[in-house]
């Protein structure tokens, strides 16, 4: 009787210029990957749902795979669960469409403290919106080469860790609950999470500019007699004076907030 041939489970994303293929085996030896005119053909020994074996499966593609594109389609990687830093590259692909639903979403937060709902001034929401919107929207968003660097899971985290207790204490205030620990962290952790955050947002508009200056997107030249080429690196050397004037802004802001809370209460002098 021949062995049974094992299939490891595969999850498959795809967007409009690109496919992205993500096998669950982890401990992986000896990966022979090959495409076929339409058929991506992948074997490996490695650690799956059926334990350590060799999984193998093909996966056929309604056209056939054009010369140019078969480098990127090879481009299948390989997610050890024991490995996080392999993961830091897949962040984006993997949660992106995430980020885009929260981000969008978020400017109902700005609307709400402009037209009296909150209590929040309009300012401190407002930068935080459009500054993240840039990132995510014109930094990640628009250039694949920064899709896959390191930073976007620093940013993603540091984005989340802030909102995980800022939207977890306006809910239990909605219903008048004061979990004194959640109160805590709600009003503190913003102390080291914002400065950390602004520095990754810095970072990725750093190594986004040579990749901007390298492909001339969304740079132009202005009409005659000027005609000179404004590049859209010179912007964001810009926005990172920016970034830090408005990390000056929302961190008094949050300041005020939380001196308000434990602010020392005078004595009584009798």
């Amino acid at each position: 009787m021949e062995n049974q041939v094992l299939t490891p489970h595969v999850y498959w994303a795809q967007r409009h210029r690109e496919l992205y293929l993500r096998v669950e085996l982890s401990d992986v030896q000896n990966p022979a990957i090959s495409i076929t005119e339409n058929v991506l053909h992948f074997k490996a020994q490695g650690h799956g749902a059926k334990g350590d074996n060799v999984y193998e499966f093909h996966l056929e593609f309604l056209d056939l795979v054009k010369p140019e594109e078969e480098e990127r389609l090879n481009k299948l990687r390989l997610e050890s669960e024991g490995s996080p830093e392999k993961s830091f590259y897949d962040t984006f692909h993997t949660v992106a469409d995430m980020m885009y639903f929260c981000q969008m979403l978020a400017v109902v937060e700005t609307i709400n403290a402009a037209i009296g709902v909150t209590t929040s001034p309009v300012l401190p929401s407002l930068i935080q919106l459009l500054g993240r919107n840039f990132i995510l929207f014109i930094i990640f968003g628009t250039m694949e080469e920064m899709q896959n660097k390191a930073v976007v899971f620093f940013v993603f985290y540091l984005w989340s860790a802030i909102e995980i207790f800022r939207y977890s204490f306006y809910m239990l205030t909605c219903i008048d609950m004061d979990w004194k620990v959640l109160t805590w962290l709600r009003y503190t952790l913003w102390i080291p999470l914002y400065p950390l955050g602004c520095l990754a947002e810095a970072v990725s508009v750093i190594q986004s500019i040579p990749i901007f200056n390298e492909t001339g997107r969304f740079s132009f030249t202005l009409p005659y007699p000027v005609k000179i080429k404004v590049r859209f690196s010179f912007f964001l050397q810009i926005y990172l004076i920016m970034i830090f004037l408005g990390l000056y802004i929302n961190f008094r802001h949050l300041y005020k907030q939380r001196r308000r809370r434990y602010g020392q209460k005078k004595k009584k002098i009798h």
